[in-house]
């Protein structure tokens, strides 16, 4: 029942780009067609999927204040490490979308690339950070119906 109310409240309170308007800048640039919009609506929405439970993960088992070892706070490394795993699966959707729908791939541009600098992405996983902070995500499963 928890993951039914975190999963309301991803797409109607907490939602990236409605309640906090992040990624508009792509979602706009790329509405002329609607293939296209679905086709970037797709690849952030699986990016974002993909990358905040890998976030928590690492940040829960890596970053947080004495993960790794007692006394030793890599908190401050969160942002860099959510950045490399956001680029990381960004290439990996680039690469899928070359290989299977060049015309869609060509389409999208520079914007395809784009979204490994995508606030919303981003955003996802720093909001993942304040919850788990704050407890309400508390697992793995938690923070995969959170993104």
């Amino acid at each position: 029942m928890e993951s039914l109310n975190i999963f309301i409240r991803s797409i109607f309170i907490d939602n990236m780009v409605f309640a906090f308007f992040f990624g508009m800048c792509s979602y706009i640039a790329v509405s002329k067609s609607v293939k296209t919009a679905l086709g970037l609506g797709a690849a952030v929405t699986f990016v974002m999927v993909m990358t905040v439970p890998l976030n928590y993960l690492l940040y829960e088992y890596v970053l947080k204040a004495n993960a790794l070892v007692e006394g030793v706070d890599l908190n401050f490394l969160s942002f860099i490490v959510f950045i490399a795993t956001i680029a990381a699966f960004v290439q990996l959707v680039e690469m899928i979308v070359e290989k299977f729908s060049p015309t869609l791939y060509s389409q999208l541009g520079i914007f395809l690339p784009l979204i490994a600098v995508n606030c919303a992405i981003m955003g996802g996983s720093l909001f993942m950070q304040q919850k788990v902070d704050a407890l309400e995500l508390t697992s793995l499963w938690q923070s995969i119906v959170y993104g």
